[in-house]
């Protein structure tokens, strides 16, 4: 944990921690807030599965693929979505379900034993989305910009389990989890250009506390980083990286996190199954779920693809 000062408040819940969906996702993932659809998608990436939540009726849908899909984001002047596929970035159309996801681009054919992890968009609607090995083990995973016109940009490479990314209000902080290391680093961004530079490392778990994996920015600007194995997400002043609150979760492998609803108060969670033995699950019963829990001053609306 780091122990700097910090410059923003805590945060407030507005209420109590619930379970929306007992899903039992093997890898839940992948979080994003459609604010067209109201309504939230997610994946199940071992499970090759993508699911929609919609709030305002409960209603549930999913869809399955032939391959793990693992991060989501909406187009901006077209219907659908990019995804991200076990072998890069690709559209697909929830509203079409006999149509087959249409690969963009698949960065690494060579490397076979990689798969594509986490990703979402930047303000200026480019898709950054990093890969990994699927033992978690080999630093073969990097990390990557998709940009609209087609442009794909490596921009880091020995990674063994990419996470995030999430950038600061002002667009010139991107944050980026290097689960397996359990650090998070920071760089500046030009904006207009993509360039990343000035790499550090912003923040760094302790042993006992978890691996750093997906994270989102709230609408303070302080960002909420969920913790694979230590049952719980943290919230971070966004300059010195001091913790600022602790929501602890009922289940240990908690993956992703993204704000939405009405009022984009709601703070949606991933969590997962995979990992935990048959007495873990036992104790666990809501291991795979989705939660949510409302949230003072809520987040931000998710960047789209295309600008």
């Amino acid at each position: 944990m780091n122990t700097q000062t910090a410059a923003l408040p805590a945060p407030t819940l507005l209420g109590p921690l619930e379970c929306l969906w007992a899903a039992a996702a093997t890898l839940g993932e992948g979080t994003c807030w459609s604010q067209r659809e109201q309504a939230l998608y997610w994946v199940d990436i071992v499970s090759c599965r993508l699911h929609r939540f919609t709030p305002a009726d409960g209603s549930r849908a999913s869809w399955e693929f032939d391959e793990e899909i693992s991060a989501v984001a909406e187009r901006a002047s077209q219907p659908g979505l990019i995804v991200t596929l076990r072998r890069g970035f690709a559209l697909f159309d929830p509203a079409r379900p006999d149509r087959k996801p249409e690969y963009l681009h698949q960065p690494e054919p060579e490397l076979t034993a990689n798969r594509f992890n986490d990703g979402k968009c930047d303000a200026q609607g480019r898709f950054w989305g990093g890969s990994m090995d699927r033992d978690c083990v080999a630093p073969t995973g990097s990390l990557y910009r998709y940009d609209p016109d087609g442009r794909c940009t490596k921009h880091e490479t020995g990674i063994a389990v990419s996470n995030g990314p999430t950038w600061s209000l002002d667009g010139k902080t991107m944050y980026f989890n290097d689960t397996v290391t359990q650090r998070v680093y920071a760089w500046d961004v030009d904006t207009a250009s993509g360039n990343l530079s000035n790499k550090r490392q912003w923040l760094r778990f302790a042993k006992d506390d978890g691996y750093p994996d997906g994270m989102t920015t709230d609408a303070a600007g302080r960002l909420w980083i969920a913790h694979w194995g230590a049952s719980c997400i943290t919230c971070h002043d966004p300059v010195s990286a001091a913790e600022l609150y602790r929501l602890v979760l009922p289940t240990r492998h908690i993956t992703n996190c993204a704000f939405g609803g009405a009022d984009m108060s709601t703070m949606f969670i991933t969590s997962a199954a995979s990992g935990l033995t048959a007495e873990q699950l036992e104790a666990e019963p809501l291991a795979g779920g989705l939660f949510a829990v409302r949230i003072d001053g809520g987040g931000v609306a998710a960047n789209l693809f295309g600008g």
